[in-house]
């Protein structure tokens, strides 16, 4: 069969649209995942448009493509996804060696180009493209929140949930391919089902996964303050195959900063859910993004910042320094007056400050006995994750043994060491 190349670039709901591409593609084509650019004739690449860094990731990885087809290294060059969902005739325009460009949601036309019949017998089915023992559960598409920086609403649209009924079928489907962990993701997973339902229904989605034979851990991300479904930490902190585990991107503490991102609540709000998410969940580990040099961000409000960073402790913390978007609203009416110096600056001393906070929550740790993940082997050590890791941006658990693992595999390990952002076990 010939080989077709699907380079995926920006964050895991890309990575499950190429994945339900290949589940299509896979009957008549030898898929390849992000293989190198002489793996094979036909290469489509699933772009990312989100902020000024993943733009240029994206354009860098196209201009590569593109070399290789000049050079007739391959044949075919499709580039579909967020960044040419947002600037296709741009692209057109400037790249125009790239066969045909398609939008974020357009499976079916990239079929046709290939002269491939759309499968509906293959709705539900995944051909994943991440360690065969966890994959990533898309429940919603879109988001309906007003955030002034971002320009996801644009490019995906309004938020749509994924039926109870089709979330529960892929999950049977993984469940019976030997997925052992759920990884549940949309652009905003606290409203999940109330386009559908008229009620937020991410408790009772979270009760029906936890039944499926097989699954062992289910993860909860991209969670929203607004709107948060409270009555899922009952069903998080009963459930023994549901992490005690929330990402939940706050993005700053600051009212009048939240106030000037158009999130819809003040600091007071954040603290309040924290207090009621350590109240319902003790042992919870807590994952938060912040954004750091926003438009009208003071030196006050970056002191107010690391102290909420001091003070919360958080077990998962990530920075991302602010990229002025256009069309979007700060793009629209705010000036971009802090500097890209600043703005590094200001992340660096956020995850100064997180290292040593990470560094103690670590080490706390050692002596504990965890319930281990194994992920990977390489340089002669296992890889693995606790409960409280999420794949690729969390901690990992480093054991060094002569006794064989298997990967995809849970063992009891106990922690015997720990850095800033990884720990050493034994089993």
């Amino acid at each position: 069969m010939q080989k077709i190349n699907l380079i995926t670039l920006g964050c895991s709901k890309n990575l499950v649209d190429t994945e339900n591409l290949a589940t299509q593609l896979n009957t008549n084509y030898k898929i390849v995942f992000d293989g190198k650019v002489s793996d094979s004739k036909i290469a489509i690449i699933n772009t990312c448009g989100f902020i000024n860094d993943a733009k240029q990731e994206s354009i860098d990885t196209i201009l590569d493509y593109v070399n290789a087809k000049e050079q007739n290294k391959i044949d075919k060059l499709f580039v579909t996804g967020c960044l040419s969902e947002r600037y296709k005739d741009s692209l057109r325009k400037e790249i125009p060696e790239v066969d045909k460009y398609f939008g974020s949601d357009s499976l079916t036309n990239i079929l046709s180009s290939l002269k491939i019949d759309f499968k509906k017998e293959l709705l539900g089915e995944r051909k994943i493209s991440t360690p065969s023992h966890y994959a990533y559960l898309k429940i919603s598409e879109g988001c309906n929140r007003k955030c002034s920086f971002c320009a996801i609403p644009l490019i995906r649209g309004k938020h749509i949930s994924v039926p109870m009924e089709v979330l529960v079928s892929q999950a049977k489907n993984l469940a019976e391919k030997g997925v052992r962990e759920l990884i549940l993701i949309a652009q905003d997973s606290s409203i999940y089902g109330y386009d559908l339902y008229e009620k937020y229904a991410l408790a009772e989605l979270l009760e029906k996964l936890s039944e499926i034979s097989g699954i062992e851990w289910i993860r909860l991300h991209y969670t929203y303050p607004v709107n948060f479904p409270t009555d899922a930490l009952k069903v998080i902190s009963s459930k023994e195959n549901i992490c005690n585990y929330i990402d939940i991107p706050f993005q700053h503490i600051s009212s009048e900063v939240l106030k000037n991102m158009r999130r819809g609540h003040d600091g007071k709000k954040i603290y309040e859910l924290i207090d009621l998410f350590k109240k319902e969940i003790p042992n919870l580990s807590l994952r938060t993004t912040l954004i750091v040099g926003h438009p009208g961000e003071t030196e006050q409000d970056f002191e107010e910042l690391k102290n909420f960073v001091r003070e919360t402790k958080f077990d998962r913390l990530g920075v991302f320094t602010y990229s002025h978007e256009e069309d979007t609203f700060a793009g629209a009416t705010m000036e971009d007056v802090i500097t890209e110096e600043v703005k590094m600056q200001r992340a660096e001393e956020i995850m100064s400050i997180q290292q040593e906070i990470s560094l103690e929550n670590n080490t706390k740790k050692i002596g504990q006995t965890l319930k281990i993940l194994i992920d990977r082997f390489e340089d002669d050590k296992y890889i693995g994750r606790t409960e409280f890791d999420s794949p690729e941006v969390d901690n990992e658990v480093i054991i060094e043994t002569k006794q064989k693992l298997e990967i995809g595999k849970f063992y009891f390990g106990k922690i015997t060491d720990a850095l800033e952002f990884d720990l050493f076990a034994e089993i």
